[in-house]
């Protein structure tokens, strides 16, 4: 073997080009897939740091009757805890959501992320503190002493690491200062929180920063909210889990009307964690198979051609006896050696290359912090490259193995033309590539018009010159603040406009609210109340914002507590609910109709404020000196650049309370960009494949045709010697080349159609079969193909019958 890799080196080294096309095709087709490989493991593969991730299940509401329910409304204390006692699948059910706060400094507060969890909580998911202790019986219970655990990053970030943090106290916002009892490992993340998913801090795929004990208060056992995770036990199949709380949930509606109308979703806790992770990652996952297969079979044409080239040589060697199997071992060797350099230039590849998706990736990929390139992954892609190159070199040897020397040595020249069994699988392997590659651009094709036409699209609002921020007072009179904070930013130069909102545009932020509408039935059981989403703004929102008030007034400042409770409905919900009438004065209900209730004041216009790519929906404002959120953005409109102001805003806020929370600040228009992150970065990495597999493709070809002319350069001497023109011999080329493209053209445009439906999730204002883009994408590869056909046919041209022929 060391003999052959010698052997195998001198003849490479004498055939630069086709070292640098093998050794680049296999780089790129390695260090591309082994970059969305990395992505994979380590967004959807890599378990979560609990005890047997296997065994946990989500426990969600649905409604009875199929339909999606308008928002989460969590399940009543009065429920789990009887599941708890009487559900025969779990060893054990706890219950959980979402909480923030903000660690109050003097320097300005600083928000975390975390969890009210009931006394089971970290027993049913098996977590253990590296430091401290968990909650203890008395802690977990209602009006609990104060205590907390901290996250691992919190306690690295905030608190340097310090172990003797056990013990003492920390000042948090709203709450009166808790002990610390615990740390947790580093990784541990959140569970999703469907029933807080609105708030504007929320992010289940970061670190959990703490956790807060709470227990189910007696006075409120029906009221609804909680999130429940179940361990099964071992055996039970989440479908029998789900039929057994299927069973109790049923029986607690025949007791009990308030649980009317829902029914549980058991989940297995891995599913859920990777829902998004799936629906962005498994199309891309694809496209990198695309390009590894295009990758090797570019590689393993080029070994063809050169092994066809080499049959000669094969003949002769078996001719003067030599073995079989010694000629497999070259041939290998040969493989081996293309295969190892690729490899270990993609394998440097592959790690530039997961930098720069985990750059660009952003807000699209969950977890993306937890990616790296990693060794496992890579050792699959350049196995597969080793396969594909081994296979490549050994079938040449196989053939010439399996012919009489005889015959071949009789006809052989110096270079002799393949015959047409070979020249027909090496128009197989061009065309494969060509198919595969015509997918990749099709689906670009039609990611790039989705993003187009979402760039025309209107919103409603005017989200030009705005900057926002999360602006929290963690102490003292809030709405003394906001008044202050208003005034002080509205009086500064270059600011237009100035004012609080709840529920920006874009930012998935609303509060889900379950309403009664006057003229409507009132709803007979509480699955069935009619849910809209809230907005809380003050007055010089709509504004900012551009959005007109069509019919009734906008918020005035003295729309306070002090006087009634007014509301004001977008467009879409006074034609939905009044359409034959007016919605000013109309009244709508909160809590149920025995209560004074809201007035409907004014008619705003529709904006797409959830999502660019649905229509507007009903929806509802709620002024924000009646309804004030503790958390929310301030929303500024400027006459220039609105970055050019954050400094002195901030100088403003801060006169007024040091310890303001500034957080978030952003631009709307980098808000809606991040709104299409996900399918932005689908885009990017589709178009980024796309262009690897083109330029694969293009060098597959032209490294086929070239070396087929080289095999052929006999066949076309003696043409040229009985009259053939250039022009025939270019002819002859062109058409072998046409033939196939046309053929992989035709071959995928069937696979775009199967890859184009796979991302029709990502698709806006163009169908998966969209005529225009598969025509253009196919004329446009053609033509570029055609293109990489031109120098294998002037070299095609200018063969020498003389020099060819000398032989003859």
């Amino acid at each position: 073997m060391f003999q052959n890799l010698r052997f195998n080196i001198r003849g490479l080294i004498k055939q630069p080009g086709f070292v640098l096309i093998a050794v680049f095709t296999l780089a790129l087709g390695i260090g591309a897939t082994s970059a969305v490989f990395s992505l994979v493991q380590g967004v959807l593969l890599t378990p979560p740091p609990y005890r047997d991730p296997h065994q946990l299940t989500l426990i969600s509401p649905a409604r009875t009757d199929g339909r999606p329910a308008a928002d989460s409304r969590g399940w009543a204390a009065q429920q789990w805890l009887d599941w708890r006692k009487q559900a025969k699948s779990f060893e054990n059910i706890a219950a959980y959501d979402w909480s923030f706060n903000f660690i109050v400094l003097q320097s300005g507060s600083v928000s975390v992320e975390g969890m009210w969890v009931t006394k089971d909580y970290f027993r049913v998911l098996g977590l253990r503190p590296i430091l401290g202790r968990t909650f203890s019986e008395t802690e977990a219970a209602v009006n609990p002493k104060p205590v907390i655990i901290l996250g691992y990053d919190l306690w690295q970030r905030q608190f340097n690491g310090d172990r003797t943090i056990i013990g003492r106290t920390i000042r948090i916002s709203r709450d009166t200062p808790p002990t610390v009892i615990g740390i947790m490992p580093p990784g541990v993340r959140f569970l999703p929180s469907p029933t807080t998913a609105k708030e504007p801090n929320y992010n289940p795929n970061a670190p959990v920063d703490f956790w807060i004990p709470a227990a189910p208060d007696p006075k409120h056992m029906k009221d609804l909210g909680w999130n429940v995770v179940g361990r099964l036990r071992s055996g039970v199949t989440v479908k029998q889990a789900q039929a057994e709380l299927s069973l109790l949930v049923a029986q607690q509606a025949r007791a009990d009307h308030d649980f009317d109308g829902m029914v549980p979703e058991v989940s297995p806790l891995e599913t859920e964690l990777n829902r998004d992770g799936n629906r962005i990652l498994l199309p891309l996952l694809g496209a990198a198979g695309l390009v590894l297969l295009i990758a090797c079979g570019n590689t393993a044409s080029l070994l063809l051609v050169r092994g066809l080239q080499r049959q000669s040589e094969y003949a002769v060697r078996t001719a003067l006896g030599v073995r079989r199997f010694v000629l497999f071992r070259q041939a290998s060797a040969e493989g081996l050696l293309i295969a190892f350099i690729g490899g270990a230039f993609g394998i440097v590849l592959a790690f530039t290359i997961t930098k720069i998706v985990k750059l660009i990736g952003g807000h699209a990929i969950p977890r993306l912090d937890s990616v790296s390139a990693a060794w496992p992954v890579l050792l699959c892609g350049f196995s597969a490259a080793v396969l594909s190159a081994v296979l490549a070199g050994l079938i040449p040897a196989l053939r010439a193995a399996r012919v009489d020397p005889a015959e071949v040595l009789k006809s052989a020249g110096p270079r002799s033309s393949g015959s047409q069994a070979e020249r027909r699988l090496l128009r197989a392997v061009a065309m494969f590539q060509t198919a595969l590659t015509l997918a990749l651009l099709v689906g670009a094709g039609l990611l790039i018009r989705t993003m187009s036409n979402l760039s025309k699209v209107q919103s409603g609002s005017d989200i030009s010159h705005i900057l926002t921020m999360s602006v929290t007072a963690v102490q003292g009179d809030r709405r003394d603040f906001h008044r202050r904070a208003l005034e002080r930013v509205s009086a500064l130069s270059g600011v237009q406009h100035a004012a609080f909102a709840w529920g920006v545009p874009l930012t998935g932020n609303n509060w889900p609210g379950q309403l009664d509408v006057e003229g409507q039935p009132p709803a007979v059981k509480a699955s069935d109340r009619l849910s809209f989403p809230m907005r809380s703004v003050s007055q010089d929102y709509f504004t900012l914002m551009r959005l007109p008030i069509i019919d009734g007034r906008g918020f005035r400042s003295n729309d306070s507590g002090n006087g009634p409770t007014v509301a004001i409905v977008n467009q879409a919900f006074a034609d939905r609910y009044f359409p034959r009438q007016s919605a000013i004065g109309k009244k709508l209900w909160m809590d149920g109709r025995n209560h004074p209730g809201m007035d409907i004041v004014g008619i705003v216009a529709n904006a797409r404020n959830d999502d660019l790519t649905q229509v507007a929906q009903p929806e509802i404002y709620l002024s924000f000196w009646q309804a004030t959120p503790f958390s929310k953005h301030l929303v500024i409109r400027t006459a220039a650049d609105p970055r050019s102001v954050i400094a002195v805003v901030r100088r403003q806020l801060r006169a007024i309370d040091p310890t303001v929370a500034i957080e978030n600040v952003q631009t709307l228009d980098e808000i809606r960009s991040d709104s299409l992150a996900s399918r932005t970065f689908a885009m990017q990495l589709l178009v980024g494949f796309s262009v690897v597999g083109s330029v694969l493709t293009l060098i597959g070809i032209y490294g086929v045709l070239a070396l087929s002319v080289a095999s052929r350069r006999r066949e076309i001497a003696i043409r040229t010697a009985v009259g053939a023109q250039r022009r025939d011999i270019r002819n002859l080329v062109f058409a072998e080349g046409f033939r196939l493209i046309a053929g992989g053209i035709l071959a995928g445009t069937a696979a775009a159609l199967v890859l184009s439906r796979v991302l029709q999730s990502f698709l806006f204002g163009v169908e998966p079969t969209d005529p225009l883009t598969l025509i253009g994408v196919g004329v446009l590869f053609t033509f570029v193909a055609l293109l990489a056909c031109w120098v294998p046919t002037q070299r095609a041209t200018r063969v020498n019958p003389v020099e060819a022929l000398r032989y003859e």
